[in-house]
């Protein structure tokens, strides 16, 4: 007898969505070289400003100590050669919380997926197919729906998304709100570089998404 489970269908509907989102996220974090293509843009920048040279290294070994500190584990943070505060300092503890919770979102979500995918293909468990169609399509279609609406409100006003999503994430603080004259970092994030983390973000999200609907749909019970 094929006997579905719901309950585990919906764990893995759940699983690839957090898959997806979680990955996503990780693209412009762990891919470094993302951050290093905008060095020459930033490097003008300063040069405008503040009528200074900055080596590429010298921007670079800034940004890797700072992302070294966010994303392994054991690590003293700083800020290259560049001086930094204690609620600068404090900012980044919080967003450690954050990247720790989006990793682990991803190997947990990468596991439930791997797990339960096998056993149904050993038949071991039986996910189920509404109308025909694998669970990663309801997955992919979910969140192509909820990424796409939000990309649209996120492209219309960046500044605004940018600070409503530091006070959903970071309630109640304001250590957000660097001063350049105490924590100089924020100058090599500025946030144009965010903006394009956003936009790659949630280009990997569609096209992800869209790829489990197209699947789902070669994949279909007729």
């Amino acid at each position: 007898m094929d006997k579905r489970n719901p309950i585990l269908s919906v764990i893995f509907t759940l699983a690839v969505v957090v898959l997806t989102i979680t990955f996503s996220i990780g693209l412009p974090i762990y891919v470094r070289p993302f951050y290093y293509a905008h060095i020459p843009s930033i490097q003008k920048e300063f040069k405008e400003e503040i009528d200074v040279t900055l080596e590429w290294d010298y921007v670079q070994e800034a940004y890797d100590e700072v992302l070294d500190f966010l994303v392994l584990p054991g690590r003293e943070f700083g800020t290259g050669d560049l001086p930094f505060s204690e609620e600068g300092k404090g900012h980044f503890e919080d967003c450690k919380v954050l990247f720790d919770l989006n990793k682990y979102g991803f190997i947990v979500s990468f596991a439930v997926v791997v797990l339960l995918f096998i056993a149904d293909k050993l038949k071991l468990i039986r996910l189920a197919r509404p109308c025909g169609l694998p669970l990663s399509f309801f997955a992919g279609l979910g969140t192509l729906i909820l990424f796409a609406g939000l990309g649209v409100i996120v492209a219309q006003d960046f500044a605004t998304a940018f600070e409503i999503f530091h006070k959903i994430f970071f309630p109640g603080k304001d250590n957000w709100m660097f001063n350049p004259s105490t924590d100089p970092i924020i100058l090599f994030m500025p946030q144009r570089f965010f903006m394009h983390c956003a936009i790659l973000i949630c280009a990997s999200i569609l096209l992800i998404s869209i790829g489990n609907i197209v699947r789902g749909i070669k994949n279909k019970d007729y």
